[in-house]
Parts: structure tokens; C-alpha cells; sequence
């Protein structure tokens, strides 16, 4: 989150926007002020959507009928424009901690704060029903802790990217694993049961800090959903009454929102719903605004922290997760329930379902995507090398090369016009050609051709334009996932493997953690921590005599290579290498873990006891092979 670069707000339809609140799945969502002065959370929807031909029809279908929505317990919809260039929607800005983040502030919420909760959650879902809307995405952080009560956020708004189906192609579910219904995650049509199956695993969640159903993977949390009865002996006996039978396997015998409010009855008047921590909270987010809104005499650039857990929340996007549901793989035996503190959470952004976002992405196999493309001014392509997550190497009947990656920003790449609807980027010298496109939702990166040393200048980006153009048109269509074997690294996003409290109590305070590339993440705190997932030759200790100190490492039955670098001054380095999975004797997955100690005070061994320190929970984290 960050203050806009213009001088004054800058606009959005006739809003004056003030902050970039966050980056989510659908797109941003900025903070802005009404002509009436009311406060509005503002999605601008991602420009990849603008292609799909009936995205903007869907999306101005969706928002009518959530203007319809108008419960004292939902965030209402106020206006949208599907035609603009980047279509937007603003909603009433709510200021308050999300369910997820006041239960990780202070704890399961007390049987008090629990009933209000179910009984605004309860009379949220009847208006959005009553409408004709199914929410498809209730789960704790699309429910806002307001003063006066619970608020419901982002009804209807996911339909408009799914479309007409579910599926956002063969066995991929969108959603939130632990919160779906057993129908979504399936697949299946959905009614307003759906909604009903996620309120019960909200409240469990709320009450005890755990979600009902997960498990050790997504995969095992899905298996839950669909077959596996909860236990729920550990709630008191009234919530059980109500939470059971939500949480029925079969749509046809759950509740209605209307039963929940009649088991629950009357609720007592109270001062403030919620316990004191989340009162803090509150207050807190509201001083804030009112210090952003202030007149501005002085740089904002500190206020706009504070802002982080009271907005990025709200309508960021409709979806948490892309689920592959066509593994065959047997699921693992259910674990017993904890009595342990509730475990740390990773804060992960809703998943981007644009094609070319980093979601779909790290699922995409580049060598499957132009294998036996006929190029023109090239020829016929076939694989020539696979030895990277990102990449793969082309070649053409003459033994020519060309390359599909995604990389970094082209240095010096010059404005190219258009690709397939999205901005160019050209890079060309005497006997080389590269051209891009960005990925969509992950800064500082793009999805790249390449060729050398193939006739003429104008000829080579010729041909890396048309493999370009047919690369994105063929992975908008999708069929071409990797394979992905037990264990594989492929799909994860290095960046949700650690919960926010983990990282700032291993090498922390975490002020920022930055997804630099699809398999890249850094955590930048007291020095700077990178989490690198690559394909490549086994690790082995290193000879290099730059490294002051090299040494082989059992981390839980791990081997993991060190080597140190200490310049004596302020710039030290601690490296952690290990192979995760062999692909073969000179190939595998491997995770390389590296923390510097620039700008800190930190000495070289205590960066090294960070280090190893991360990677014992990182190893926790990752799929057993």
C-alpha cells in the first residue's frame, strides 16, 4: 500500500482517491472520498479482464444486482462503470480489523461477540440471498469487525470473473479451501446452501482460532471438505447446535439464514460487540483516516501504514485459491485436533485468475505451450532444453534457438505498441531480439521471447513477436499445466509458505515482503531474507574460497549446505542450500535461501542463525515429495 505519486488525489469516476490500499486478485483496490464526503474502497478491476469478451457484460450484470443488496450488515455497492478502460467499483469504505485479523490479534472471539457475530453474519447472508446473489467466498477476511457490528464484503463480485461455470478450466475450483462447500469444491452448480456450509466453518473458526478442516495441503484440506465430519465437541453446546447442521455434507439439509436467527433468538444490547482488542483496533484504523484526511502540510507517507489492515481487506478480490482437483494420489489420513495455540496464517493475495498472472503461471509448462508451432520466418519448434521452472528453449529445424521465459523487466527495452491487447516491450541489437509483455499483477516482470542470431534485425523480432503473440493467445486458452509430481515446487508461491508472525519472530519486524519474481520472495526486516524455489543441479558444498565459512547441515533430516560471506564492514551474507526433490542424478528442486545483513547492525553468524532459524519452519511448510 502507498500514497498515489501525483501531487493531488488523483480521480476514479467522480471520486478523489487518495491511497493505493493493495493488490489483489481481481485487481487494486484504492482508498477514496465521495462528492458527499463519504469514504469508498475502490476496485479497479485488472486490465486483463477488459479482453474477455464477456467479462464487462458479467461484471455490469453482477454489480446491479448487488446494488440491490442494501442490509445493515453488508459493505452496499454505491456506483461502478463496466465501460471504462479499467473497469471500477466503489463500495462503503468500512473501517474495522477483518475476522481473521482481530482473531489473530486477541484470540477466539467470547460467546458474547460470537453471537452477534452469527447473527450479523445470518441477517447479511438473508439480503444477499433475497437479492439473488450467492456469495461463493465467505470467509474471515471478507468479514469486517465494524463498532456496531459484523460487515459482509465482496457478494456477487466473484461471479463476473468465473463466468458461467465454476471451473476456470478442467480441475480448477475457485475459492477458499478450508471455507468451501463440499459442492464447490467439487465443482458443482452451487445455491445459496453453499453460503450456509462456509458461515459454519466461519464460526468454528472464530470460536476456536482453527478452521474445521484443514489439513496438511490444500489437496488434504479439499479431501476434508468433501468426506470428513468435523470435530466440533470442543464448541460450546449452543454454537454446536447451530454450526452442525451448516455444516451437512448434502446442500438440501442445511439451514437457512432464517433458522440461525430463530435458534439464536434475541441478542442482548451491548456497548461494543467485540472484545477490547479489537475496540483498539478500531479505534486505531479511524484515527488513521482522519489523520490521512487532514490537511496535507506534511508528507502522508507514514500514515498510510496504518490503513493496511483496514482496507487491503476490503474487495480484494473474490478468490483465495486455484485448486487442482485431478490428482490421483490417495489423501493423507486425517489429523487428530489440536488443543495447541492456533497456528500462524500466511497472508496470501487472492489468487489472480488472469492467465498471465503469476497464479496461473507457475502452473503453466512453457514447453508445452509452443511445442510443434510452426513460427514463420523460423520453422516448426521443438523442447531443446527443460531445465528451469521458467523458462524453456526452443529450437527450429535449422538448429536455430528461440526462448520463452518469464524474467525481469527487459533493461532498456523500448515501447513497442501492442501484443494481443497488452503493452510491448522491445529489446533488439545487432544479432538478438527480445520482446515482452507484463505479467499481470506481479511488478518488475514479464513473459518473454527471444531469438539470436537469425538473419536480420527486423526479422528476428518478426519471428519473436509471432511466437509471443501465439504463446499468450494459446495460454489464455489453457491446456498446457505442467505435470506436477508429488512434492513438486512448482505451483507454490514462495511468499505464502510463512505466516506474517512466523517471519517477523524468525527475522523481523517483516516491514515489507516483496514477491520479486513467480519462485522469488524477500522479506525485507532486520536485513533482507530471500526465498529463491529453482530448478537445478544438486547442491554441494561449496569450494569457493570467497565464503569464509562453508559448512553441511542436518536440519531435521535435511542435508543443507551453508556458506558464509563476512566483507568485515556492513555487507555479510548467509546462504542455505538444499535439494527438495531429485528429478534426476543432475537435476532437481531446490530452495536456496539467502539472508544479507545490509543496513543492519547484524553480525555475519547472527544472520546465519536467522537463517537457519527460517529454514527449519520453511522445511515444516513445504510438500513432502
Amino acid at each position: 500500500m502507498k500514497p498515489l505519486n501525483t501531487g493531488e488525489p488523483a480521480g476514479v469516476g467522480r471520486y478523489r482517491v487518495f491511497a493505493a490500499l493493495g493488490e489483489g486478485g481481481m485487481g487494486r483496490v484504492l482508498l477514496g472520498v465521495s462528492s458527499d464526503g463519504r469514504l469508498v474502497a475502490i476496485k479497479q478491476v485488472h486490465p486483463g479482464f477488459a479482453h474477455d469478451p464477456g467479462f464487462r457484460e458479467r461484471f455490469r450484470r453482477e454489480v446491479e444486482t448487488s446494488r440491490l443488496v442494501s442490509g445493515a450488515y453488508t459493505a452496499p455497492v454505491m456506483d461502478a462503470d463496466p465501460h471504462a478502460p479499467t473497469p471500477w467499483l466503489a463500495s462503503v469504505f468500512v473501517p474495522g480489523p477483518s475476522l481473521s485479523e482481530a482473531v489473530a490479534a486477541g484470540g477466539p472471539l467470547p460467546a458474547g461477540s460470537l453471537r452477534h457475530l452469527a447473527a450479523g453474519l445470518a441477517l447479511a447472508l438473508g439480503d444477499i440471498h433475497r437479492a439473488g446473489l450467492i456469495h461463493r467466498d465467505l470467509k474471515p477476511s471478507n468479514v469486517i469487525l465494524a463498532g456496531d457490528g459484523p460487515r459482509v464484503i465482496d457478494f456477487g463480485i466473484a461471479r463476473a470473473v468465473e463466468g458461467d461455470s465454476e471451473l476456470t478450466h478442467t480441475g480448477a475450483v475457485l475459492g477458499s479451501p478450508g471455507f468451501m462447500s463440499p459442492e464447490q469444491a467439487e465443482g458443482k452448480p452451487l445455491t445459496s446452501a453453499s453460503d450456509m456450509f462456509s458461515f459454519g466453518a466461519l464460526l468454528v473458526m472464530a470460536a476456536t482460532g482453527t478452521n474445521p478442516f484443514t489439513g496438511t495441503s490444500t489437496p488434504h484440506t479439499l479431501y476434508n471438505v468433501v468426506h470428513v465430519q468435523p470435530d466440533l465437541r470442543h464448541l460450546a453446546p449452543e454454537l454446536r447446535r447451530i454450526v452442525e447442521p451448516c455444516l451437512a455434507k448434502n446442500p438440501a439439509d442445511r439451514p437457512t439464514p432464517a433458522w440461525v436467527l430463530e435458534r439464536l433468538g434475541p441478542i442482548p444490547p451491548m456497548t461494543s460487540p467485540w472484545p477490547p482488542a479489537v475496540a483498539r483496533l478500531i479505534e486505531t484504523q479511524q484515527t488513521e483516516v482522519r489523520r490521512l484526511l487532514s490537511p496535507p502540510k506534511r508528507s502522508r507517507r507514514g500514515l498510510y501504514a496504518g490503513l493496511a489492515a483496514a482496507a487491503v481487506v476490503l474487495l480484494v478480490g473474490g478468490v483465495v485459491a486455484a485448486v487442482s482437483l485431478t490428482g490421483d494420489d490417495p489423501p493423507p489420513a486425517v489429523a487428530a485436533p489440536s488443543t495447541s495455540p492456533p497456528p500462524d496464517v500466511p497472508v496470501t493475495t487472492p489468487v489472480n485468475p488472469d492467465p498471465l498472472g503469476p497464479d496461473n503461471l507457475r502452473k503453466v509448462d512453457l514447453c508445452k505451450v509452443l511445442e510443434g508451432r510452426d513460427v514463420p520466418g523460423f520453422g516448426k519448434l521443438s523442447k531443446k532444453i527443460d531445465i528451469q521452472f521458467d523458462s524453456c528453449t526452443y529450437s527450429s529445424p535449422s538448429g536455430k534457438w528461440l526462448e520463452l521465459a518469464v524474467v525481469g523487466n527487459l533493461i532498456e527495452g523500448q515501447a513497442g505498441g501492442e501484443l494481443e491487447g497488452l503493452p510491448l516491450s522491445i529489446k533488439s541489437s545487432g544479432n538478438a531480439c527480445d520482446v515482452a509483455v507484463a505479467v499481470t499483477g506481479l511488478p518488475n516482470t514479464v513473459l518473454s521471447a527471444g531469438v539470436n542470431s537469425v538473419s536480420t534485425k527486423d526479422q528476428m523480432c518478426s519471428i519473436v513477436k509471432a511466437a509471443l503473440a501465439d504463446a499468450v493467445k494459446r495460454i489464455r486458452a489453457g491446456g498446457h499445466d505442467r505435470d506436477l509430481p508429488a512434492g513438486t515446487l512448482a505451483p507454490l508461491d514462495p511468499c505464502a509458505l510463512i505466516g506474517p508472525a512466523t517471519a517477523d519472530r524468525l527475522v523481523g519486524p517483516v516491514v515489507e515482503t516483496i514477491r520479486e519474481h513467480l519462485h522469488q520472495c524477500r522479506y525485507d526486516a532486520v536485513g533482507s531474507l530471500r526465498v529463491d524455489l529453482v530448478r537445478g543441479r544438486p547442491p554441494v558444498e561449496s569450494k569457493d574460497s570467497y565464503y569464509a565459512k562453508k559448512a553441511t547441515l542436518d536440519l531435521g533430516g535435511t542435508k543443507v549446505y551453508l556458506a558464509q560471506n563476512d566483507d568485515g564492514v556492513a555487507r555479510s551474507t548467509c546462504s542455505l542450500t538444499w535439494q527438495h526433490r531429485s528429478v534426476s542424478e543432475k537435476d532437481g528442486e531446490n530452495v536456496e535461501l539467502t539472508m544479507g545483513t545490509s543496513g543492519s547492525k547484524l553480525t555475519a553468524d547472527e544472520a546465519c542463525d536467522k537463517a537457519k532459524g527460517f529454514a527449519e519452519a520453511l522445511l515444516r511448510k513445504l510438500p513432502k515429495p
